[in-house]
């Protein structure tokens, strides 16, 4: 059993939300990329359990509602009202033929296609949809999922989405459903800070799942949106935060920086880093997962897994003990930003 602490996601929700400092990110178990078996699936989820984690993240998009169902399965044993849960809308599954599936970065996949849809009823119907997958009657964290021109591939397609989303009713979808207590809170799951700050100046939102925008290579959310946070109280769950890979495996030979091979000048700052961590004894690896628990603003953090071994190596970079020492010389190396909040120890200890 590990001990992990909790942190309040924002003081303003009206039932009050607590999430561990680590959660699990469900895109792996969608198969993200290659198969993930069954019996690993939930082993990876119920070893999740078993070590603290409490709060649990997935989406319709997750190998087209394949994470969503194996995280049905597992909240069955847990007991919904031990979790804290997650999912997200933007996109429907629809039935189709089998030329018609459209599995993006997921393999072995469920019939479907997706349809985006951020309007009024699409947001009803998706709710809904994970519903029944999940099979539960709520969930805690509803997420407007990838209206980020990472996802939608151009500026004028993301603006497209958000007007979407006001314009033909999601929004209010969102707020009724939180107003009548279905949900706890709102948010937007996505690539980029800046349409997160967008929709910040568009209307209320209790929170953001921002995926690899804040790590030990990018820090530019400081700038002006995690002040952002800061002054409205909203919460930061954070994802990717070894940016696709380079900040868990080092400046190797083929090490991934944002889903391709890192630059030369990101290899090289990576290096930097790493002798940083070489003199004090401290894996890059935990270095990049508690850096980002620093910020006031970042209420957990939710690296994936698709086995058991792989939670339990999560917990243990967490739980890895660093110096203060290396964090006032990371402060001072010029490597990160002056204004990027230091952890002051060890979020969390084994029990």
């Amino acid at each position: 059993m590990t001990a992990l602490g909790t942190r309040l996601l924002n003081g303003r929700t009206a039932t009050r939300i607590e999430l561990t400092e680590m959660g699990f990110g469900g895109a792996p178990l969608g198969n993200l990329y290659r198969k993930v078996s069954e019996e690993d699936a939930q082993a990876a989820l119920q070893a999740a359990y078993d070590h603290g984690i409490r709060y649990f993240d997935t989406a319709p998009q997750y190998g087209l509602g394949r994470s969503e169902v194996r995280f049905g399965e597992a909240i069955k044993r847990f007991g919904r009202d031990t979790i804290k849960l997650s999912t997200k809308i933007g996109r429907l599954l629809l039935d189709c033929e089998p030329d018609e599936v459209t599995p993006e970065a997921f393999v072995d996949v469920p019939q479907k296609r997706i349809v985006f849809d951020y309007s009024y009823d699409g947001v009803m119907r998706s709710y809904e949809a994970s519903k029944e997958r999940l099979q539960v009657e709520n969930a805690d964290i509803l997420f407007v999922h990838d209206v980020c021109v990472f996802s939608q591939g151009s500026q004028e397609a993301s603006d497209a989405r958000v007007r979407e989303l006001f314009d033909e009713g999601g929004y209010r979808a969102l707020s009724e459903l939180k107003d009548a207590g279905e949900i706890s809170a709102i948010g937007a799951g996505v690539n980029e800070w800046q349409v997160c700050e967008k929709l910040l100046g568009l209307a209320d939102f209790d929170c953001f799942l921002l995926a690899g925008r804040y790590t030990l290579l990018e820090q530019e959310a400081l700038e002006s949106f995690l002040p952002l946070c800061e002054a409205r109280d909203v919460g930061i769950i954070l994802g990717g935060p070894y940016n696709s890979g380079i900040l868990a495996t080092g400046a190797v030979p083929g090490a991934k920086y944002n889903y391709a091979d890192a630059p030369p000048e990101i290899l090289e700052r990576v290096r930097r880093i790493e002798g940083i961590c070489e003199a004090h004894s401290v894996p890059l690896i935990a270095a990049a997962l508690q850096f980002v628990l620093g910020h006031p603003c970042v209420k957990t953090v939710i690296p994936g897994a698709v086995n058991a071994r792989e939670v339990e190596s999560n917990l243990t970079v967490l739980n890895t003990p660093i110096p203060a020492g290396f964090w006032s010389d990371l402060s001072a190396s010029g490597l990160v930003r002056e204004d990027a909040p230091m952890p002051k120890e060890t979020t969390c200890s084994a029990a």
